[in-house]
């Protein structure tokens, strides 16, 4: 390493604030945002074989999961920190929060940190309307929306903008939830022409429906869609059953269609496929996207995007996220890393520390007592 050229690196970590990130969504609209942010996904799952990749870390408790998302590939590695808590709302927090970083693979410079809590929900909206971009009907027009939580405003725009829903039904077991959403989606509703129909069950919503997406939050082997609930040519958009022990679709029902997934080993534990035999058969849905797959064959077809979300996806929207921010002057610089004249003399860092006059914001320390 002694032979290796010394080239200075700038000792710079950017940031993006959740307010500053909420900021730039308005100005850009929601629409164009995940718009962008699909074309951004789609970008990175056609270089999946160059991405080194590897299921999620979890740590599960009785009262939900926290999980750790790595990826990186030749130049960047990243991840995230992601929870989910059903019961949070019940103490004033989301049931998803999140955070995430990019770092520079050749020197491990950490070069961006991020709020990822809109950015989560914005890349798995986009990554749904992505999917369905290749596996619905071209055709649909008619969306049922099953689970009305805080995911649900993002899907709704998503499958508006991107893949032109006019219709949307919404279900929920809890009607306040409904009632937000459509609070939330009249102004959307009236400048982009379509229609809100709340539905006093799954069944009455998801009748003749083109796309069925199920976006439930309870940690529990659920049946959300039974296995002759959904009709031929339907496309499911499952993104609820996403960790062990969690479920939304009928064991039947996932025999009567073609399985897409994001990353089958993490989905193998993780999707609605956690209740099928091993050799169940599902198809990566980036072999799709680079034609080495089929997607949909017929307009008959059931097609299930079983969609736990991978770590890829955020690679791509925190790429796509500081890049936009960056050119509205949205980014704050972060002191993270320290600046060293020495790299190798980092006590200095201290001793500087003590010449400094500003006073300091620790609470002293016990007179004789090191610390």
């Amino acid at each position: 390493m002694s032979g290796l050229p010394k080239m200075p690196v700038p000792v710079r970590t950017d940031f993006l604030a959740s307010a500053a990130a909420a900021r730039w969504v308005a100005r850009e609209g929601v629409v164009a945002c995940l718009r962008g942010m699909a074309d951004a996904i789609e970008a990175a799952f056609r270089r999946w074989p160059t991405f080194d990749k590897s299921a999620r870390i979890a740590t599960h408790s009785p009262q939900g999961v926290i999980e750790l998302m790595p990826v990186s590939d030749a130049e960047g590695y990243g991840f995230k920190y992601v929870n989910g808590h059903p019961t949070n709302p019940q103490r004033g927090l989301p049931t998803v929060m999140a955070f995430g970083a990019l770092a520079d693979v050749a020197t491990g410079m950490p070069v961006f940190l991020s709020e990822l809590t809109l950015t989560t929900a914005l890349r798995t909206a986009a990554t749904s309307a992505m999917a369905a971009r290749w596996l619905a009907r071209p055709d649909s027009r008619v969306m049922a929306l099953i689970g009305n939580g805080a995911q649900s405003e993002f899907q709704a725009l998503a499958f508006v903008g991107l893949l032109g829903i006019q219709t949307l039904r919404l279900y929920d077991v809890d009607a306040d939830a409904t009632r937000r959403l459509v609070r939330n989606l009249a102004p959307y509703a009236r400048t982009l022409g379509f229609d809100l129909h709340p539905c006093a069950t799954v069944a009455q919503a998801v009748h003749g429906a083109d796309i069925v997406t199920t976006a439930t939050a309870d940690k529990s082997r659920a049946t959300i869609l039974a296995a002759d609930a959904i009709g031929p040519g339907t496309h499911v958009n499952a993104i609820g059953g996403d960790c062990p022990g969690k479920t939304e679709l009928d064991a039947g029902l996932l025999q009567r269609a073609a399985v897409f997934v994001e990353y089958e080993p993490q989905t193998r534990v993780e999707g609605d496929i956690q209740q099928m035999p091993a050799d169940f058969p599902v198809t990566e849905l980036w072999r799709v996207i680079a034609g080495e797959a089929i997607g949909r064959r017929t307009p008959q077809d059931i097609t299930i995007f079983d969609s736990v979300g991978f770590a890829l996806e955020d690679y791509a929207a925190m790429q796509f996220m500081r890049d936009r921010a960056r050119a509205a002057g949205l980014l704050e610089t972060l002191d993270l890393v320290p600046a060293l004249a020495d790299p190798r003399d980092l006590f200095q860092r201290v001793v500087e520390a003590g010449r400094d006059p500003a006073p300091s914001r620790a609470a002293p320390l016990s007179a004789g007592v090191p610390a």
